[in-house]
């Protein structure tokens, strides 16, 4: 082989080497390039989707604003509303004070004309003869008006008196002139442990509520008889009404007490009598009471502290 063409071999082989770098070189171009176009396409997807976040976001911050402006007009109106329900309530509690203060000028008034009332009527009571005609009368229009006057009172009684309980039951018999009633008999007894039997109370209240049942048992017993019977009981003074009447049935026992009851409308009175008994009474720590197993008539029983 010469030598030129060995030098021709050398020559090709260089060129197919140089060849094959480059070719390789241009290929690893490409694929970096092909990369470098793909992160590219990567970084605008990315770029995209930031975008669309910021413009949700945008639109987020729009709703909010507007739901902010509608939280604060309704903030506001929640505001008007409390003020002007408290301008009301202020002006329904004036209208209540104005109201109350009315209330008690009035029951003041009321008060003061009832203990006027009472005056006068315990005036006039105390200046009845009863040893002249017609005193009993009075007696019992006078114990009327004070019924009338003293039906729904509820204060305490003041006790300031120290009496024998046959004078209280002595005051009530003259009051209502049941003695000297013709068409019935009237008994006044007295048992012996309460002969001389001393009673702290109002002597003036407790005649009347007295007074109260036996001209009950007046109007309700036609004929027969009437016994009133002062005893004690343990700590107590008793004053037992009896009588032959029509008599009350059990399952009345209470309603009789309600003010303006009757149970009969052919007899004279306003209902208020048992009333008012039963209210002084308790006005002075005792109690008056039907007693539902009496037979013959009806029995009520005024009970008072000693």
């Amino acid at each position: 082989m010469s030598l030129f063409t060995i030098i021709l071999l050398l020559l090709v082989l260089v060129l197919c080497i140089a060849l094959y770098f480059q070719m390789k070189g241009a290929k690893e171009q490409s694929e970096e390039g092909q990369q470098l176009l793909n992160d590219y396409q990567k970084r605008v997807n990315e770029m995209e989707k930031l975008l669309s976040d910021y413009r949700a976001l945008e639109q987020n911050f729009d709703n909010v604003g507007k739901g902010y402006e509608q939280a604060l007009l309704a903030f506001d109106k929640i505001e008007e509303d409390k003020q002007a329900n408290e301008r009301a309530r202020q002006a329904l509690e004036n209208q209540n004070n104005e109201l109350l203060a009315s209330k008690n000028k009035l029951e003041q008034a009321v008060m003061k004309k009832k203990d006027l009332i009472e005056q006068a009527a315990a005036s006039i009571m105390k200046a009845i003869d009863f040893a002249m005609p017609g005193a009993q009368k009075t007696a019992q229009l006078v114990t009327t008006i004070q019924n009338l006057n003293d039906v729904e009172v509820e204060t305490a009684i003041e006790r300031d008196d120290n009496v024998l309980a046959s004078e209280i039951a002595a005051q009530a018999v003259r009051m209502t002139g049941i003695d000297k009633a013709d068409y019935l008999t009237f008994n006044n007894r007295i048992s012996e442990d309460a002969q001389n039997l001393m009673l702290f109370t109002n002597q003036a209240q407790v005649a009347r509520a007295l007074a109260n049942l036996l001209d009950n048992a007046m109007k309700f017993t036609a004929s027969g008889s009437v016994t009133l019977l002062t005893s004690t009981d343990g700590s107590n003074v008793e004053f037992s009404v009896e009588d032959t009447g029509s008599g009350v049935a059990a399952d009345e026992a209470e309603n009789i007490f309600k003010p303006f009851q009757k149970l009969n409308s052919f007899f004279d009175g306003n209902g208020i009598g048992l009333t008012v008994a039963r209210s002084i009474a308790r006005r002075l720590n005792g109690d008056v009471k039907l007693d539902t197993d009496y037979t013959g008539g009806a029995r009520f029983v005024l009970t008072l502290p000693l």
